[in-house]
């Protein structure tokens, strides 16, 4: 394909295609409307939720030669640490073992490192360049730089890799409407940070000293409606997550509305994790609170001209950590097209075909895991679904496969992962008939119903 193709958004999304594409010798110009994140003092703007990487992420990483390098700034996380309101702990893992673990990752790490290897892989990167207008008749953008100034550009192939906030989306839809739906969630996020230990109060006790808090795990204090969650990162600190009501009835980011009666909410309902906190009042008087929503298109593309992909075209709310990975399966899917060749708007079209299923599975999925991240690890009822899960898993493993397992640690269809999850929730619910105790159940009167309602799963495991 000789026309250049302009990517607007040089964020993660943006910086792995950019290096996808500039390795199969296209010509890639990437506009950014922030500064080069690379720079000293550069700080970054939007959310900085730690990120999961999963096996989809990774593979995405390798295809673009980029994994190696990327892991050396990761920590990996075993499972869900479940810090109850008793103060007691126990590990959920993930998968079998450690060969099915997700990872830590700091967005800014990431960013930077994928913005060398785009460079480097032969794209031309400008920041400090916010789209301003598209003339899609003659094929031209806008763009104003910080200093006010205006210029134009040739558009030639427009991939918006913009965020949640398109601004290439808003111009697309303004020229023709796209079917755009947002459904926020009513619910928000503050970001809080425990320090390396060596700084919090207490280290685990035969654990990495830098760390406050078992390393390897994605903590969760889960309180019915609402949430905390810790990620471990590489020096020894930890993100906290407080997720809560917008607004409403006690308690909500409303209620909470300054550091006291924060502190005062903390000390009631996650004690353990506000000891270890000690710049909690700083951190919740200078932290936003974030919107959480999940965005729907009809249209991603507009004819050959521009398309849209990853939170740009389907942003989701973080519950299933995989915006990101499913944002970086997108990159890999457009760039063999691309890089295929062919009539441009066909390209498209068929982008959307094979990916907006998916992007709307794992979205419904995503909303689903809040639920379950905030209530059900600590139900009776789940946790024995879960148990006789992992059981039907061991005894027959070709049948059966927890659909978190699926999502996470296999390349099979986000569609694929939640019809089979949905109809394998259905099978354990009939076994179990409301019992709370997984080991009532015959395992082998369990496998035979098991493999008697539902085919064998595809031979995808591991891509």
């Amino acid at each position: 394909m000789q026309q250049p193709i302009t990517l607007i958004g040089g964020g993660l999304v943006g910086a792995l295609l950019a290096v996808l594409l500039a390795q199969r010798g296209l010509r890639v110009e990437v506009f950014e409307k922030r500064d080069d994140p690379r720079l000293p003092g550069t700080v970054a703007a939007g959310r900085s939720i730690n990120l999961a990487l999963a096996e989809r992420g990774l593979q995405a990483l390798r295809v673009a030669g980029q994994a190696d390098a990327v892991m050396r700034h990761a920590v990996m996380m075993r499972g869900r640490m479940v810090h109850t309101q008793g103060g007691h702990s126990g590990l959920q893992r993930y998968g079998v073992d450690d060969s099915e673990v997700i990872w830590s990752v700091s967005r800014g790490v990431l960013n930077r490192l994928l913005l060398d290897a785009a460079e480097q892989a032969g794209a031309r990167l400008h920041f400090g360049q916010a789209l301003s207008a598209v003339d899609f008749e003659h094929d031209r953008i806008e763009l104003a730089g910080a200093d006010g100034v205006r210029r134009q550009a040739d558009a030639g192939l427009l991939i918006g890799t913009d965020g949640a906030g398109s601004a290439l989306r808003a111009a697309m839809h303004a020229h023709a409407p796209l079917g755009e739906r947002v459904e926020a969630l009513g619910h928000g996020y503050k970001e809080l940070e425990i320090p390396p230990a060596m700084l919090a109060s207490a280290a685990v006790a035969g654990e990495d000293a830098r760390f406050a808090l078992e390393p390897h795990a994605l903590h969760i204090w889960p309180r019915g409606g609402y949430m905390c969650i810790a990620l471990p990162n590489t020096e020894g600190s930890f993100t906290v997550t407080l997720f809560l009501p917008t607004d409403g009835d006690w308690p909500s980011f409303v209620q909470l509305a300054d550091a006291e009666a924060a502190e005062r909410f903390f000390r009631d309902e996650f004690p353990d994790l506000l000891a270890l906190m000690p710049s909690f009042a700083a951190d919740y008087r200078s932290h936003p609170v974030g919107g959480l929503y999940t965005l729907y298109l009809d249209r991603w593309h507009l004819g050959g001209k521009a398309l849209l992909l990853g939170d740009a075209a389907h942003a989701i709310v973080p519950f299933h950590g995989q915006g990101m990975n499913c944002g970086f399966e997108d990159t890999v899917a457009l760039a063999g097209l691309l890089a295929a060749g062919g009539d441009s708007a066909e390209l498209f079209a068929e982008f959307q075909r094979v990916r907006q299923p998916n992007a709307d599975a794992i979205a419904a999925m995503a909303l689903e895991n809040y639920v379950e991240m905030r209530d059900s690890v600590a139900d009776p009822h789940y946790l024995a679904k879960r148990e006789l899960g992992l059981r039907l898993a061991a005894r027959a493993p070709g049948h059966f496969m927890a659909r978190y397992r699926m999502v996470t640690f296999t390349h099979l269809p986000y569609a694929y992962a939640l019809e089979r999850g949905r109809a394998q929730d259905a099978l354990l619910e009939r076994l179990l008939a409301g019992s709370t105790d997984a080991a009532s159940v015959d395992l082998d009167v369990a496998a035979a119903a098991l493999q008697a309602a539902l085919p064998p799963l595809p031979d995808l495991r591991h891509g």
